[in-house]
């Protein structure tokens, strides 16, 4: 169990016990108007419309939140049938709401412990979180399977990325039509893989009001081009076109791209100052191009920045309990 996870469990408590009613309902989602600021690629060209299954999950004795497993389908299918159903855990606090309601996104080892950790915080301080898994992790991955969300395959990467943009687009857009949350006080949490998925959503999701970054950061190429673990690949990217062909390449995923969008939001931004996976300066990048909005910085690396959880926590929760 990493330090992160356990100071986690420590902090919320997680007994719980088994229930297992199950309800379903229509998830739809309509076309995006022309005039709407949305990347071509994460738009809804047409209206989307699904079954969604919800079905309890367990009670959190301790702190009262009830969570529930959430299924649609994904609205952009891809060649892998298990990928193609989206899996997502909802944490409801208790009491009658209206709630500010986030989707959380994990990191990418993604078995959800990370996510599930904050989501569980934040719904014990009345904030409903729902824990999306993305594409081509856990239930998704078909079986026997090596595929990942991030690989050198390029294309495969793009495709993955979009999908889980338009899957969190839905998962926002039911989020919105509950009756227990307030469809103003919608926002989206992603740490480390999770936070560059949840700067693309959200620069593009316009339900989006509240954001936070952890350990993310923009410029992509820019930061890891000249990285030492990046020296094999940048190769091979040497010898089909360089740094400017990847920068094209990988422009539609770089949440530099689209910063301006994010200007409008707020947006609370944590990075770690010796980050050796997200460099120090892919962060400041990107928080200089959303405004020089709040960022907090920890003197910590990437997996050492887990000793700051709680610090980490209590961010999350001023940040997405504000009016």
């Amino acid at each position: 169990m990493s330090r992160l996870t356990l100071a986690l469990a420590v902090a919320l408590g997680c007994h719980a016990f088994a229930r297992g009613a199950e309800a379903t309902g229509t998830l739809s989602v309509p076309a995006d108007p022309e005039k709407t600021p949305i990347a071509e690629g994460y738009r809804f060209q047409q209206p989307y419309q699904g079954t969604f299954r919800l079905s309890d999950r367990y009670h959190l004795r301790h702190s009262g939140v009830t969570v529930y497993d959430l299924t649609f389908p994904s609205p952009l299918p891809s060649d892998v049938p298990e990928n193609n159903t989206v899996y997502a855990e909802y944490f409801v606090p208790s009491g009658p709401g209206k709630f500010p309601a986030v989707v959380v996104l994990d990191i990418m080892q993604g078995n959800q412990r990370i996510a599930r950790g904050e989501a569980t915080w934040l719904a014990q301080n009345g904030v409903a979180a729902l824990v999306v898994v993305l594409p081509h992790y856990n239930q998704r991955r078909a079986p026997d399977s090596k595929a990942k969300l991030v690989s050198t395959n390029i294309p495969r990467t793009l495709t993955g990325i979009r999908q889980g943009v338009m899957d969190c687009r839905c998962a926002l857009a039911w989020l919105a039509g509950r009756d227990e949350v307030d469809a103003d006080r919608l926002g989206m949490v992603g740490t480390s893989l999770g936070s560059f998925l949840t700067a693309l959503t959200s620069a593009n999701e316009p339900r989006v009001k509240n954001v936070c970054m952890v350990l993310g950061g923009g410029g992509l190429v820019d930061a890891y081009y000249d990285h030492p673990k990046g020296q094999d690949v940048r190769k091979a990217l040497d010898a089909v076109g360089g740094k400017g062909l990847v920068k094209r390449l990988i422009a539609p995923v770089d949440p530099l791209t689209y910063a301006p969008r994010l200007k409008d939001k707020n947006l609370l931004m944590i990075a770690a100052t010796n980050d050796d996976v997200v460099p120090a300066k892919a962060a400041t990048a990107l928080w200089e191009a959303t405004g020089k909005q709040r960022i907090v910085w920890l003197e910590a690396g990437h997996v050492s920045a887990g000793l700051y959880s709680m610090s980490i926590l209590r961010e999350l929760r001023g940040h997405f309990q504000i009016k």
